[in-house]
């Protein structure tokens, strides 16, 4: 059975080995298994595709036999048997041995939570070592999933996320050498998500926290940023990545108010209020 797809990319089958509660509602899970040795990336905000199990499931239905055919035949599984497929940030690979690290948001887990928990989110905060997994990642180091690409010229880096842009943003900080400016800015729904995040650059991290249940981003963060005088800066380099709205408001405005180069700014969607990834999915065909 071939687990190629298309190049760069392929399918690595994967297990749990361990879990760690970042936060209320933000879990990591570390993933091993012998294909990690074809699994590169040099990229601080890599995407990939997860495909978890349902739930009875020893490990996620995937038709990977069909090589480069595999999403017409698992879009035409039934519902209940096809695996789960959602999008991820890489948030770190090591090796020896070879392990990556993906960090969950979790809604709707919580007690008397006003948002169901989706497949995701109950599945991540139920995992264990020994879980059964597929990933499909890069097996090219530099690939087209990798967003974050300042110039070189760069004097002053912007970066707004949520907490789903938190391991991008988180592994970008880790990337910047000693002196690079940054200026960065994290939303939150829970105080208690807000982590203490390592750099050598000369960062200034500010944490939104939301209040409640609510999933809604801006405007909170786009008055927090509009309010904000930014170092003076010649060639600034701006990354947004969250929820589509918010994306797109804050990218107007580092354009359309502050002047920036919209080809010295990347903007990423991770997700859309009011759609589940199958619904975001339907609509790109």
């Amino acid at each position: 059975m071939s687990t190629a797809v298309v190049d760069p990319f392929r399918f690595f089958s994967l297990q749990v080995v361990r879990t760690e509660r970042l936060g209320p509602s933000l879990v990591r899970v570390t993933f091993a298994g012998e294909d990690l040795a074809a699994f590169h990336s040099d990229g601080c905000d890599q995407s990939l595709s997860l495909f978890l199990p349902h739930p009875g499931q020893d490990a996620p239905v995937v038709p990977i036999e069909l090589g480069e055919d595999w999403w017409k035949g698992w879009r035409e599984l039934p519902d209940d048997v096809r695996a789960v497929m959602r999008s991820y940030t890489l948030r770190s690979l090591r090796r020896d041995p070879d392990e990556i690290d993906i960090d969950f948001v979790l809604h709707g887990v919580e007690p008397g939570s006003a948002t169901p928990a989706g497949p995701a989110s109950t599945w991540a905060a139920r995992a264990s070592a020994g879980d059964k997994v597929l990933l499909l990642g890069p097996a090219i180091a530099d690939n087209r999933a990798i967003r974050f690409r300042p110039p070189e010229d760069t004097d002053l880096v912007v970066l707004w996320g949520d907490e789903t842009a938190l391991p991008a943003v988180a592994a970008i900080l880790e990337s910047l050498p000693a002196g690079q400016r940054a200026r960065v800015w994290l939303e939150a729904h829970d105080a208690g998500n807000v982590l203490d995040l390592a750099t050598e650059a000369d960062a200034e991290v500010t944490w939104l926290v939301r209040e409640g249940d609510r999933d809604e981003g801006s405007p909170m963060a786009l008055d927090a940023i509009r309010d904000t005088r930014l170092p003076p800066a010649e060639r600034p380099y701006v990354w947004i990545a969250g929820e589509s709205g918010s994306v797109k408001a804050l990218r107007r405005h580092f354009v359309g108010e502050r002047g920036v180069d919209r080809r010295r700014v990347t903007f990423v969607g991770y997700w859309r209020r009011g759609l589940t990834e199958e619904q975001l999915r339907e609509q790109g065909e």
